[in-house]
C-alpha cells in the first residue's frame, strides 16, 4: 500500500489505512530527532520495567486478570517499539504516491531506533459532510474537507494491546496493582 491508501473492509465502518506514526499516541512529537531517540530510549526502559513487573507478579502468583492485563500493556509496547526500532532500517521511503519496499542495500529511511510505527486500523463511526449535518452541530468540528468523522485515531494491533491492557487494569485490577 501507498501512504495514504485506504481499503474499506467492512463498508465505511471499517478500513485499512496505510500511515506511518513518527512519534507516540496519536501522532504526537516532540524535539525533532533528538525527541525520536529520546522516546525510543524511555520506552525501551519502559519494557525493561514492565517486564521485570510481570516476572515479580507471576512469580507471586497474583490475580490472573493483572498478568493478563500487564502481558497486553508488554506486548503492545513491545510490539511498537520493534517497529519503531527497525522498519526504518528494512524498508525505503514510503510516500503518497510510491510504494516503500525493502530496503536492497540495507539502507533504510531512518536508522535504528528512528523509524516509525505503522498504523492500519480505521474505524470512522460517524462520517458524513457538513452538507449532510443535523443542524445543532456547529461548524468548526468539520474537517478542511467538510467532513466530521467521530473517531479519527488510526492505530494498530500493539496499540489495540495496550488500550485493552490499561482498560483492563483501571476498571478490573486497581487493588491487585501493588506486588
Amino acid at each position: 500500500m501507498t501512504l495514504g491508501e485506504e481499503i474499506p473492509i467492512i463498508g465505511q465502518w471499517f478500513n485499512l489505512y496505510f500511515t506511518e506514526n513518527n512519534g507516540m499516541a496519536f501522532g504526537l512529537q516532540f524535539g525533532g530527532e533528538f525527541g525520536k531517540l529520546f522516546l525510543s530510549i524511555f520506552r525501551i526502559l519502559a519494557i525493561i520495567a514492565i517486564a521485570i513487573y510481570l516476572i515479580l507478579i507471576i512469580k507471586r502468583k497474583r490475580s490472573n486478570g493483572l498478568v493478563i492485563s500487564i502481558s497486553l500493556i508488554f506486548a503492545g509496547a513491545f510490539g511498537n517499539i520493534i517497529d519503531s526500532a527497525f522498519y526504518g532500517m528494512i524498508f525505503t521511503q514510503s510516500t503518497y504516491h510510491t510504494l516503500g519496499t525493502f530496503a536492497a542495500d540495507g539502507q533504510g529511511y531512518a536508522s535504528f531506533l528512528h523509524g516509525r510505527v505503522v498504523d492500519m486500523l480505521y474505524f470512522p463511526i460517524i462520517d458524513f459532510t457538513q452538507a449532510d449535518s443535523p443542524s445543532w452541530l456547529p461548524s468548526w468540528i468539520f474537517g478542511y474537507d467538510g467532513h466530521f468523522i467521530f473517531f479519527r485515531p488510526i492505530f494498530n494491533l500493539a496499540d489495540s494491546a495496550i488500550t485493552i491492557g490499561v482498560a483492563w487494569l483501571l476498571i478490573f485490577e486497581r487493588k491487585n496493582l501493588s506486588l
